[in-house]
């Protein structure tokens, strides 16, 4: 039979509250104490009863990370730097996707039959829109945004700002004497945040060089896939005056754009500069390698994380805003060309 909490009790010759101390991480135990449960519990290979914890404490020990496509470099990048997190805090982590559907989100926000799963969910969402978010009153879970929506107070959120990113992006073309810079990832008819933020960040730095901001240049994308950036990069350049530079909205859509040129007969960047958002490992081993805006996700990972556990030990703390840091990273696709200005 498997060891339970008494055998480990009296092999260590202690209570077994002193045990459930122990095995719950409870700070106030003596160090000769815990030695000894935890040498007990080595040689019984005792092994909690996670249900029995649940009962006892009200929690799991499980934290959900929910994202739009597990599939895309990014996000399957978060997870496992949300994953690594937890595990130094003692967590589990647990992974879901919504497919960018909005039934989907309204369920995972809502906590239809699974609120008892988790400890705390973090939602990086794309297409919820606010009035999904006011759903989230239906459920006491603690909730962490990602990435995405602008923060309104009501509820903690680890941030990306886009429109720096974005403007970062653009002035590092117009620095290597790009003068008709076009970007791919625009989303109109959405009404979430990063499209939005990054079109702004674009449009804003096109301004302060003096540079015109052309419709035509503008492209949109259904999704910040490869193949996506593929088909508005190719829109781009049966242009009769194509740009000499595209900023895309993600990597993905820069590895897809890229290729767009090459197949056209023209040279990243001898003829179209290509630069992305995000920092993805494919960028890095692309030929040529992917000029990008580095987005830190291991600094998202644990203030997530972090802020997550908070939250659980305090549900009334006030709502707050953590901004991740960026960088620039020059590569390959945005080399400057000897004798251009």
């Amino acid at each position: 039979m498997p060891a339970t909490l008494r055998d480990v009790a009296e092999r260590a010759q202690v209570s077994m509250r002193t045990v459930s101390n122990v095995v719950s991480g409870y700070a106030h135990v003596s160090e000769r104490m815990r030695t000894r449960v935890l040498a007990a519990i080595e040689e019984l290979d005792y092994r909690p009863n996670p249900v029995a914890r649940t009962l006892r404490t009200g929690r799991t020990g499980m934290l959900a990370l929910v994202v739009p496509e597990i599939d895309v470099p990014y996000f399957s990048e978060l997870a496992r730097d949300v994953i690594d997190a937890a595990a130094e805090v003692g967590y589990r982590v647990m992974i879901d996707q919504t497919g960018h559907d909005h039934e989907r989100e309204r369920q995972l926000l809502t906590g239809e039959d699974r609120t008892m799963l988790f400890d705390g969910l973090l939602f990086s969402p794309l297409v919820t829109k606010s009035e999904l978010l006011a759903m989230h009153g239906s459920m006491r879970m603690p909730l962490i945004l990602l990435g995405e929506h602008e923060f309104d107070g009501r509820y903690d959120h680890v941030a990306i700002d886009n429109v720096a990113a974005a403007r970062d992006a653009v002035n590092h073309l117009i620095a290597i004497g790009r003068t008709r810079i076009a970007a791919i990832g625009s989303q109109p008819l959405e009404e979430y945040a990063t499209p939005l933020q990054r079109s702004a960040g674009y449009e804003t730095a096109l301004a302060a060089a003096g540079l015109e901001r052309r419709p035509d240049y503008v492209t949109t994308a259904a999704h910040y896939s490869r193949s996506d950036g593929y088909a508005a990069a190719r829109a781009l350049l049966e242009l009769p005056t194509p740009p000499d530079a595209i900023f895309c909205f993600s990597d993905l859509l820069a590895i897809g754009a890229m290729r767009a040129v090459f197949d056209a007969g023209l040279r990243v960047p001898e003829d179209i500069a290509v630069i992305g958002i995000d920092d993805v490992e494919e960028g890095r081993f692309s030929r040529p390698t992917l000029s990008t805006i580095s987005l830190d996700t291991p600094f998202i990972a644990r203030e997530s994380v972090r802020r997550i556990i908070a939250r659980i030990e305090d549900p009334t703390l006030p709502a707050t805003e953590i901004v991740a840091p960026h960088r620039l990273l020059v590569r390959e696709s945005t080399r400057p060309i000897v004798g251009e200005g």
